[in-house]
């Protein structure tokens, strides 16, 4: 008799460990496999891959991956936007939940060994890039000059707290803050994240770069002119293309820009290769 092998898109069972509240409507779920040998199995994503999560009865939604594969503990996090995220925040520890993936390419930390590695974020754009920042510090022998820039509307707005205070301790690489617009607990900069390049005593290495920039599109647009006029190169900046996925294995042409199909050929491109796809993305 011939088996048939499991169905390609049939989740497998998730149980919620512990729920965090970063900021407002936005919430980390830190989770783990019913069966260890899925669990042991996931443990091969990279940063930058996704995952599909099932809330049952409300749906699907594709997720990031905000830890680095070298932590202990996996989780998601994302903001309450629509009925599957309103009902992700609704669960509490010992709910399940349906998680298949990774899926993706994820960025190619391998090839940037030996490179200098610059972050931007804004908002809960840091939520995909905690994971590339925590890859690198956990092998942190294998690159060069690391930089953190890091933006949000407001000091409550800020993502990973507890992170932050710890990268800006970190005496391995350099980390810099701002806000759009501060209150009386804040005494850091203020400004958009651009204004950062420009602060006394930074140095943004060109040569043998790569930069990971990921926010919403106003900073996105004017992080992008900053760097340009900094002859940065598009090939060597780097993103993950936001766009809704339904199947998560380039079969249903949902997530497809172009020739591109989001969920397999991405998330991660460079903006070179941005650039030659249509402008609807």
């Amino acid at each position: 008799m011939t088996l048939h092998p499991r169905n390609l898109y049939e989740p497998k069972m998730a149980v919620l460990d512990e729920v965090r509240e970063e900021i407002q409507d936005v919430k980390t779920f830190y989770w783990h496999f019913e069966n260890p040998q899925d669990q042991q199995a996931f443990r091969s994503f990279m940063p930058g891959q996704f995952a599909q999560v099932s809330v049952f009865g409300a749906g699907e939604i594709p997720l990031s991956l905000p830890p680095s594969p070298t932590e202990d503990r996996v989780f998601f996090t994302t903001r309450k936007v629509g009925r599957v995220t309103a009902a992700m925040h609704e669960l509490q520890p010992g709910d399940r939940f349906g998680v298949r993936g990774p899926y993706g390419n994820g960025f190619p930390m391998q090839d940037y060994v030996g490179r200098n590695l610059i972050i931007v974020a804004g908002g809960i754009g840091l939520i995909p890039l905690r994971s590339v920042i925590i890859y690198a510090l956990d092998n942190r022998d294998k690159y060069q000059k690391i930089q953190v820039f890091y933006g949000s509307r407001t000091p409550k707005d800020l993502m990973y707290v507890d992170n932050l205070k710890a990268w800006q301790q970190d005496k391995g690489f350099e980390c810099y803050l701002t806000v759009d617009q501060g209150d009386s607990s804040w005494n850091g900069h203020t400004g958009v994240v651009g204004s950062l390049f420009k602060k006394p005593g930074v140095e943004m290495p060109v040569e043998n770069t790569t930069v990971f920039i990921c926010g919403p599109p106003v900073m996105f647009r004017f992080v992008l002119a900053d760097l340009k006029k900094m002859q940065f190169d598009d090939r060597n900046m780097v993103s993950t293309l936001e766009r809704y996925m339904k199947c998560g294995v380039g079969k249903c042409g949902r997530c497809n820009v172009g020739k591109h199909f989001v969920c397999k050929d991405g998330p991660v491109f460079t903006f070179a290769q941005l650039q030659g796809m249509p402008q609807e993305y």
